[in-house]
């Protein structure tokens, strides 16, 4: 605070103060008066101008200042900030390795020289920016402006307070470009901005940035980005004023514009040819789910038939059996000259047909069930009803003979199926 008073005062910028007599123990830009070291209540310090090859022969001239300090602290301690070394003030570190950190050093000490209003410079690399700037939807991408600053040029100050730092040019730059920045007075930094710039833009730009003199900087390049390549649409040297500048940077839009409405109309176009594909490739996706399951479904109304036609095989295959069984079990047929008690049995059958049978008056009701069972017809299933007096003869007893249940000498029955 105390070298930007005397910026003020002396118009020497902080960066080429040259002072004497700070304490030893003044190590950090942030320290308070109270913890410096200096002598209280009053400390002599001497300021005079750092020298420069840009001065002119009247700028070099030492201009000395005796600062009279006198302090209003009462002695209380103070914690220190962030480290920063004294007088040094430089915009960007040499051989950064982080360009992220480089950039944010950047903007909090161009922030300290020329205020807050200033363009927002995007905190990364240079191939993050252009992702940002180039890669997006059509009608999200911007132009690109690279700032690079120059400690040592006569036309710094002037183009950053009066130009850069113009509010129409701080809001054109924020609304339609992405702003990056990068500084040239090192000579190692100098060197990795001309390799990065031979990669992306080409040897011819980097040549055109190389033979520019120091007294020419800051500079500004346009970019935009292009399919093919990243195209420079301008250079802007920091001999301009604001309206000339507000105009190259307008200038630029109108050709970024143009150039925009062909890559969304083609964007849209793609999209629209793209979202037909999709649509078709839905459809017959859904057309093959549709015939999958059809076809699951048969298969499993085939496999289901399948299985029902075994069950249905097994079954009559078992009541083949139980009937071969009954009939093989029955007992033979008494002859009509028997001279035992006989009794004929008429039984009709539901399809009207009939059949019949002898059987000893003294056989147990059970032989006439498994006959009956032997044509195919199990009392499980069927009733074998009597006509007079009409009854369910299968609700008799099973173990009762034909005498005792009255089927002799003879009847007629009925099958009729159970509900």
């Amino acid at each position: 605070q105390v070298k930007r008073n005397v910026y003020d005062l002396t118009s020497i910028p902080v960066r080429h103060q040259l002072w004497e007599g700070w304490p030893s123990s003044a190590t950090d830009d942030s320290m308070t008066l109270a913890v410096s070291g200096l002598s209280f209540p009053c400390h002599r310090l001497t300021v005079g101008r750092r020298s420069s090859p840009v001065q002119t022969r009247e700028q070099s001239e030492e201009q000395c200042t005796d600062v009279h300090m006198v302090s209003d602290s009462d002695g209380d301690d103070f914690e220190d900030a962030t480290e920063f070394g004294v007088d040094d003030g430089e915009m960007f570190p040499e051989n950064a390795e982080n360009e992220g950190d480089a950039l944010l050093q950047f903007t909090a000490e161009f922030s300290s020289r020329y205020g807050d209003c200033h363009p927002v410079y995007f905190i990364g690399s240079l191939e993050a920016a252009f992702q940002e700037a180039f890669y997006g939807k059509a009608r999200d991408r911007k132009l690109l402006a690279i700032y690079l600053h120059h400690d040592e040029s006569v036309l710094t100050n002037v183009f950053c307070s009066q130009m850069l730092c113009a509010e129409s040019i701080v809001s054109y730059l924020s609304q339609n470009f992405i702003t990056w920045a990068w500084d040239m007075t090192k000579e190692a930094n100098r060197a990795r901005f001309l390799t990065m710039c031979t990669r992306h833009f080409g040897s011819v730009v980097a040549q055109t940035i190389r033979t520019q003199k120091t007294d020419q900087f800051p500079l500004f390049l346009i970019i935009m980005g292009k399919r093919s390549s990243n195209e420079v649409l301008n250079v802007i040297q920091g001999n301009t004023t604001v309206d000339e500048l507000m105009m190259r940077l307008m200038a630029a839009m109108e050709i970024f514009s143009a150039q925009q409405q062909e890559d969304i109309k083609d964007e849209d176009e793609r999209e629209a040819r793209e979202n037909v594909k999709r649509e078709q490739d839905e459809a017959y996706r859904i057309s093959l789910e549709a015939d999958r399951a059809k076809r699951e479904a048969q298969e499993r109304e085939m496999a289901e038939q399948f299985r029902l036609e075994q069950i249905r095989k097994e079954q009559e295959e078992e009541r083949e059996a139980i009937r071969l069984s009954l009939e093989q079990s029955l007992p033979p047929e008494p002859k009509e000259e028997s001279t035992e008690s006989v009794s004929k049995l008429r039984i009709r059958t539901p399809s009207g047909e009939f059949f019949e049978r002898r059987f000893l008056a003294s056989s147990k009701l059970q032989v006439v069930f498994d006959f009956v069972a032997s044509k195919g017809y199990p009392w499980e299933e069927y009733k074998l009803l009597g006509t007079f007096p009409r009854r369910d003869v299968t609700q008799l007893d099973p173990n009762k003979s034909l005498l005792e249940v009255k089927l002799y000498p003879q009847e007629t029955l009925f099958l009729e199926a159970k509900e």
